[in-house]
């Protein structure tokens, strides 16, 4: 339901191709079939040459009809009737492909790589892991953020720990050891996976599941006071501090 088929007309009036070259056909998903139920041939442009690489449906005739801009790291989020469409971000897939896109294609910004190496020697020496530094860097600040205040969690419940009376006589390894065999590290484990989970769901009721997708929006729209406006994200701070909690309680370890 995230894909938007964006008519030639905004993006590259006049792009055609050779349809004797062109052979899988399709048709329109989502909301926009109901305008247009034509078959189309399938386009895989991969040059910027008069318009934009990517995906498109070209008629009998050899001239694209619609740009298909994917739901995942899509860049158009109107559809031509006005409606918005949410599009998901897909930050470590776009990294991957522009390393391998500059490999293949001999392109590759040597000096930005080479930068990017001198950044992560200097954070070595300062003692600073320069792993974390770069997954903090290249990932959006709205999955940043939570993973930062884990880590936040973390470092209360090890320094509170550490002061219990059965810490005092372990040595720095042995008290490492036994934080890292804490539940605190399984739970925070299960919600990466939990996460990945729910994101799969998301995307499949969107992309799928339409009617239902379309359903749980008109009644959150209509009766939940948080849905949309300037205070639109208050009501996710409400679970996720039930997590952060949560996440506290397990990791601590119980005095004796």
């Amino acid at each position: 339901a995230a894909t938007v088929y964006v008519p030639i007309a905004r993006v590259a009036p006049g792009l055609s191709v050779d349809p004797a070259t062109l052979g899988s056909t399709e048709t329109l998903q989502g909301p926009q079939a109901a305008q247009d139920a034509m078959s189309y041939r399938v386009w895989h442009k991969t040059d910027r040459a008069g318009g934009p690489a990517g995906k498109y449906l070209v008629d009998a005739d050899g001239r694209a009809v619609y740009l298909v801009d994917p739901g995942i790291n899509g860049t158009h989020t109107t559809r031509p009737d006005g409606t918005e469409v949410r599009k998901y971000d897909a930050p470590k897939a776009v990294l991957m492909s522009y390393i391998i896109k500059g490999v293949l294609d001999r392109d590759l910004p040597w000096g930005l790589v080479l930068f990017g190496v001198m950044i992560a020697v200097v954070l070595e020496m300062a003692g600073i892991p320069s792993l974390p530094f770069a997954v903090g860097v290249y990932l959006p600040l709205s999955s940043s953020a939570p993973i930062f205040i884990g880590g936040l969690v973390r470092r209360f419940v090890d320094h509170r720990n550490n002061r219990l009376s059965h810490f005092a006589h372990l040595t720095e390894e042995e008290r490492n050891a036994a934080n890292d065999s804490r539940p605190g590290i399984l739970l925070a484990s299960g919600y990466i996976a939990g996460g990945a989970l729910a994101g799969i769901f998301i995307a499949f009721s969107a992309g799928i599941l339409t009617d239902m997708d379309k359903a749980v929006g008109e009644w959150a729209s209509e009766h939940n006071l948080f849905f949309a406006g300037p205070h639109a994200d208050l009501l996710s701070l409400i679970p996720f501090a039930a997590l952060v909690g949560l996440l506290f309680w397990a990791g601590r370890e119980h005095s004796r």
